[in-house]
């Protein structure tokens, strides 16, 4: 991200419609899928060569993070940097993350040269994003409190003055929350139950 407190990134809503245009006969049809874990993209593009059984290539990017964001670009037999690139490189334009995006060709019989490739499938990923509803989401982080019955009304009173969401409590001996804050305002947040009297167990939540 551009600056380092940043805490908000944009990705998708939900998967886009499927978005189609030809070109010299080919045909190219465009996805985008919201993904939280490289793991997600296989059958998702497993399940477009499925459904276009036919396809020559289904060529694919995707980007995942916002710190430290990672992504894959796959030109899927198409000459090298023909396709993955192009829809990577919307996927940049676009600003977005946490994003697979997918363009699929059926061949039509008239060569496009790596030119009208990469024009093609820039064409396919930039659709299929604007046919997306692109949301901004805050990046959160996760704290673990312990603490005594004694501190609840403490405990309590904060949570509600600052507005934390407590993902969930667990009463037994003692008390564990997990809460949840804007990742900017996580060290504050800390410093806020550790100042407490007595002092209240708090921990970051991986």
């Amino acid at each position: 991200m551009e600056e380092s407190n940043q805490d908000t990134y944009k990705t998708i809503l939900r998967p886009s419609e499927e978005i189609f245009f030809k070109e010299k006969k080919s045909k190219f049809f465009g996805y985008a899928y919201p993904i939280s874990d490289e793991d997600e993209a296989k059958p998702l593009i497993e399940a477009l060569r499925k459904k276009h059984h036919t396809a020559n290539h289904v060529c694919y990017a995707w980007q995942l993070g916002v710190e430290e964001p990672h992504y894959r670009a796959n030109d899927d037999g198409e000459p090298n940097n023909s396709a993955g690139m192009p829809i990577y490189g919307q996927i940049q334009s676009f600003g977005v993350t946490n994003i697979l995006v997918a363009v699929t060709r059926i061949f039509g019989g008239t060569k496009l040269g790596v030119g009208g490739l990469i024009s093609a499938y820039k064409t396919g990923a930039k659709m299929a994003l604007e046919a997306s509803q692109i949301v901004e989401n805050t990046l959160q982080q996760r704290f673990v409190l312990k603490f005594d019955y004694e501190q609840m009304d403490q405990v309590m009173r904060t949570l509600k003055q600052q507005q934390i969401e407590i993902l969930s409590q667990t009463m037994e001996l003692s008390c564990t929350f997990i809460i949840s804050v804007r990742k900017q305002e996580a060290e504050q947040t800390l410093e806020l139950f550790t100042a407490m009297h007595p002092p209240i167990g708090v921990k970051k939540k991986e």
